[in-house]
C-alpha cells in the first residue's frame, strides 16, 4: 500500500513538473511575463543574465532544500528534490534543446494559459506531497521562527516579484500582467487541491424544524444535521438545519423554505471539498 501511494505521489510530481515547464517555456518566459515563486525569479534572472531558466531554478532551490530538510522531513524533501530536478530538466530541455517557440504572442492569452499551466503544475506537485521549491520553502523557514503565516510570506514574495518585473522589463504593464498570471496560478492550484464540487453548504435557521426537515427529505431526498445554539440577542434559543445540496437544487430548497416558513433565514456557501458519503477524496 505504501509503494502504491508513493508511485501515485511521484506520478503527480512528474505530471506537475511537465505542466510547470510547459507553462514557463510555451507562454510566460517568451512573452516576458513573470509568475510567483522560483519560476518568476528565474524568468527575471534569465532576462538579466541570459542563463537557462531551468538551471536558474535549480541554483535557487538546491541551497534552500539543503537548509530546510529537517523542517520538511526526509521523504517530503526527497519528493521535492525530484520535483525541482525534473522541472528544471524539462524547462531547459524544451527551451534550450528542442527550442520550442511560444504558442501565442498575444499577451492576454500567454498570461492566462501560462498561469493555468503553472498553477496546474504546482497543484499536481503539491498533490504529490512535494514542493516546487522557492518561496514555499522560504515561507516555511520564516514561519517556523516568526509569528507570520506561510501564506502571508508567499504573498509578500509574489508582490516583490511583480514589482521587480516592472523594473527588470522596464515596463509597468508587464508587472500588471504578472499580477494576473499569479492570480490565475493561485486559482488553478486551489482547483487542483480542492477540486470543484458542485455542492453547496446551506444553513437554515427556523422555528419549524420538523416541518422543514420533512419537506427537505421529501422533495430533495437529502439528509442533513439539526444543530442547536444560542442567539446573541437575550440568549435566544436557535435551531438550525445544516445540509449540503447540489447547486441545481438550491431553487427547490429556496421554494421549500419560502412556502413553509417565511421567517426562516437561509445562508448558502460553496463547498470547497467533499469527503465521505460517496464523495471522492
Amino acid at each position: 500500500m505504501e509503494l502504491k501511494s508513493e508511485i501515485r505521489n511521484f506520478s503527480y510530481v512528474i505530471a506537475g513538473a511537465l505542466a510547470l515547464a510547459m507553462g514557463i517555456v510555451l507562454f510566460l518566459a517568451p512573452n516576458r511575463v513573470a509568475t510567483g515563486g522560483t519560476p518568476g525569479m528565474a524568468i527575471l534572472l534569465n532576462y538579466l543574465i541570459s542563463l537557462p531558466i531551468g538551471s536558474l531554478m535549480l541554483l535557487i532551490n538546491i541551497p534552500l532544500l539543503i537548509i530546510s530538510t529537517k523542517i520538511l522531513g526526509r521523504l517530503f524533501a526527497l519528493r521535492s528534490v525530484v520535483a525541482i530536478f525534473i522541472t528544471s530538466i524539462f524547462t531547459d530541455l524544451f527551451a534550450e534543446v528542442f527550442h520550442l517557440q511560444a504558442l501565442s504572442q498575444n499577451i492576454l492569452l500567454a498570461t492566462l494559459y501560462g498561469g493555468i499551466a503553472v498553477g496546474a503544475g504546482v497543484g499536481l506537485i503539491l498533490r504529490g506531497h512535494a514542493s516546487a521549491g522557492g518561496t514555499t520553502i522560504i515561507a516555511r523557514l520564516i514561519a517556523a521562527r516568526s509569528q507570520y503565516k506561510p501564506g502571508q510570506i508567499v504573498f509578500i514574495f509574489d508582490i516583490l516579484i511583480v514589482v521587480a518585473s516592472g523594473f527588470v522589463f522596464v515596463d509597468i504593464e508587464r508587472a500588471l500582467w504578472s499580477m494576473i498570471s499569479i492570480y490565475t496560478t493561485g486559482k488553478c492550484i486551489d482547483i487542483i487541491l480542492t477540486g470543484t464540487p458542485s455542492e453547496k453548504i446551506v444553513h437554515i435557521t427556523t422555528n419549524k424544524i420538523a416541518l422543514l426537515s420533512q419537506e427537505i427529505i421529501k422533495h430533495l431526498g437529502q439528509q442533513g444535521t439539526i444543530l442547536t445554539g444560542t442567539g446573541l440577542y437575550e440568549n435566544e434559543k436557535k435551531t438550525m438545519i445544516f445540509v449540503t445540496v447540489e447547486a441545481r437544487q438550491i431553487t427547490v430548497l429556496r421554494d421549500i423554505i419560502r412556502n413553509n416558513d417565511a421567517e426562516a433565514f437561509m445562508v448558502v456557501m460553496d463547498a470547497a471539498e467533499m469527503l465521505g458519503r460517496g464523495h471522492g477524496g
